[in-house]
């Protein structure tokens, strides 16, 4: 075995220290990879939460003092005139009673109707199962446009109609497939069970089917929930009663119409004028009508978790 002189034992030595370099660079950047991830979430946190922060901060500050500027984080003179001024005003009480109601009435039919018909979509028996199906999809990339739907809602009587805002929602094709992946992992020895004991489709559907769907329900409660809330386009389009727009519309036309200097035009004595602004009445209104869909958000997350099934089937 031949021995390496002096040049090759340093040239090899060079070579290892290269690839130890290496080596030693390659994991001081995957130890970096964490703190650096983290850095990039907080940032996008920050661009994220701190507009909605300054909104409740100049909601909370006295008007004008929030006119000179220079307020970031805490309110600098703290005042709830501002909220006084705007449930004051008659159409905002209103509203919000509107919003409940819509988001209540809509989200439990929704719920209902697209799980009923997911579940009757699910059954082979039925007849031209593939041609609806089909149709359903080609819903979910064209529709109508804005003027023929305006014309059918017309047609149907529902303009200025309260019900404007349920029946047109009450079916979404996307949530029927949702369905229909939760419904296909049910065992179908439930339903056999059920129709040996002599239950019809409909038992079988309120008995076994939506006891056992709660997760997927509340999935879809939500979504359905916050669209309702958040929805201003159906009260600008198809209601021009002021009685029956829902909050999100009322909170559209107090940003987009200039209606906060009508509500101050209108208010009570009692309120200092002084402290009230056009622009704290803006971020008053923007709170109050986010505040509610943000405190119930956290709690019906907790029903994402898919565990309902679990000892369904005994034995």
């Amino acid at each position: 075995m031949r021995t390496l002189t002096n040049e090759e034992l340093k040239e090899r030595e060079r070579k290892h220290g290269k690839v130890r370099r290496r080596v030693g660079l390659r994991k001081r950047r995957l130890n970096a990879f964490p703190q650096i991830n983290a850095v990039i979430m907080l940032i996008i946190c920050f661009v994220t939460i701190y507009p909605v922060w300054y909104s409740v901060v100049i909601s909370f500050n006295d008007g004008n003092d929030a006119l000179m500027g220079g307020i970031y984080w805490w309110p600098r003179i703290f005042s709830l005139e501002s909220y006084r001024a705007m449930f004051s005003h008659n159409g905002i009480i209103r509203a919000f009673m509107i919003s409940i109601l819509r988001t209540v009435t809509g989200t439990v039919t929704h719920i209902l109707f697209t799980a009923m018909v997911a579940y009757a979509f699910l059954q082979k028996r039925l007849t031209g199962r593939r041609l609806y199906m089909t149709m359903g999809v080609i819903t979910m990339f064209f529709n109508g446009g804005l003027i023929p739907t305006f014309l059918l809602i017309k047609n149907l009587g529902l303009i200025d109609n309260l019900l404007v805002y349920i029946l047109p929602t009450m079916f979404n094709f996307f949530h029927l497939i949702i369905f229909q992946a939760f419904f296909k992992d049910i065992p179908k020895s439930l339903e056999e069970s059920a129709m040996m004991d002599g239950m019809n489709d409909f038992g079988i559907f309120v008995r076994i089917i939506l006891p056992l769907s709660m997760p997927v329900m509340a999935t879809i409660a939500l979504f359905q929930g916050v669209w309702h809330w958040n929805d201003f386009f159906m009260g600008v389009i198809y209601i021009n009663e002021m009685d029956l727009q829902p909050v999100a519309t009322y909170l559209y036309r107090v940003i987009a119409q200039n209606q906060s200097s009508q509500m101050m035009v209108n208010m009570p004595a009692a309120i200092s004028r002084s402290a009230v602004t056009s622009q704290s009445i803006k971020m008053a209104t923007m709170v109050a009508a986010t505040f509610p869909i943000v405190v119930v958000y956290p709690f019906l997350q907790k029903y994402f978790v898919k565990g309902f099934l679990v000892g369904s089937i005994k034995g």
